[in-house]
């Protein structure tokens, strides 16, 4: 349907918007006066939220960004240094993909959409991608808001299933786009490589003719902050349950044990060079030597409390050697070294 209006518009700027929005006072001029500067520029308002059961209207942060994990699921992070004014527009890697203007002839020439692609999911990474590799940049304009309904469901039905589809999407952007880098995106989602994305010929013919540069220009230049897994990828598990962050990826965030699904994710604990164990950017932490306390997720600063080694099936703290990982109940614990069968743990590379 985007593709259908680009193509039926006459206007020199094309704007896009989801149909649940509601667009502030004087939304729309800062994003034109950024595209006059710039043609190549793609401008992105702030996205307020609009309550789903009101409409009431709720302010966003201004210091947000878009980025995303090596999972290629897209992210708001804050920024790591402020703007020195907070009108001054914001680089993103990526964006959400739901509301931007470009002009026109830059919308046509990067090739519009995939439209190979199905339903939802991913086109904006794979957009985000094609703009910065090809020539252009991505802004959040600070001065343009737009308010937007979150919704908790997709209102509408994917054929196969969303995963599948999010998947097939998701290895278009990643195997026209992202070179040899896209191995860590099978390395953290290895279920995708069992989903087919159809022929992708014209789009890496896209690719050519745009003169494009590689992904490790777009990591270098764009996106320095995703910094390459030195890990090694895998599973930590006690019979047939994984380590499991249960979706609940934040600080002071405790792990538990359920049932192995092998498809990366909230179970891909990495074990780096280092000796810590992560999952996508937190650290297994201990905070002391208290028997019994929960391992945490906390911030990876590459100190002692976030060091473990493995010795034989049991993996011991490194500050504290007397305390070794532990399930207890199904929640992880550090608890006295015993040898017990609940601090015995298979790890997969």
């Amino acid at each position: 349907s985007r593709v259908l209006g680009a193509e039926r518009a006459s206007a020199p700027v094309l704007t896009f918007l989801d149909s649940h929005c509601e667009c502030n006072a004087g939304w729309l001029d800062p994003l034109l006066a950024r595209i006059r500067e710039d043609p190549t520029r793609v401008a992105c308002p702030v996205i307020d939220v609009l309550s789903m059961e009101t409409f009431a209207y709720f302010p966003a942060s201004s210091d947000l960004r878009g980025g995303f994990d090596w999972n290629l699921v897209f992210k708001w992070e804050f920024l790591t240094r402020k703007p020195d004014s907070p009108t001054d527009p914001i680089r993103t890697p990526a964006m959400a993909g739901g509301l931007f203007a470009i002009a026109r002839s830059e919308f046509r020439r990067l090739g519009t959409y995939d439209t190979q692609m199905d339903v939802w999911g991913a086109e904006n990474l794979e957009m985000s991608f094609r703009v910065w590799q090809c020539g252009g940049s991505i802004e959040i304009v600070p001065c343009s808001r737009v308010g937007h309904v979150f919704r908790k469901q997709h209102p509408y039905t994917f054929p196969g299933g969303s995963g599948k589809v999010f998947a097939r999407n998701t290895r278009r952007a990643a195997e026209v786009w992202m070179d040899e880098f896209k191995r860590h995106y099978y390395e953290q989602v290895p279920a995708a490589k069992g989903v087919p994305y159809g022929d992708i010929s014209a789009r890496l013919k896209l690719r050519e003719q745009l003169r494009c540069n590689n992904f490790a220009w777009y990591l270098k230049n764009v996106y320095p902050e995703l910094k390459l897994p030195e890990n090694v990828h895998g599973y930590i598990k006690q019979g047939n349950r994984c380590l499991d962050t249960l979706g609940s990826i934040s600080e002071s965030a405790s792990v538990h044990l359920y049932p192995c699904h092998y498809q990366g994710g909230n179970q891909d604990f990495r074990i780096t060079k280092r000796n810590q164990i992560m999952v996508h950017d937190w650290c297994l932490s201990v905070d002391n030597s208290s028997l019994g306390q929960l391992v945490r997720l906390r911030s990876c600063r590459g100190d002692e409390s976030q060091r473990w080694t493995r010795e034989g099936g049991k993996i011991r703290h490194g500050a504290h050697s007397e305390l070794c990982l532990t399930n207890n109940n199904l929640s992880v614990i550090a608890d006295r070294c015993t040898g017990l069968d609940s601090q015995i743990w298979l790890t997969k590379d």
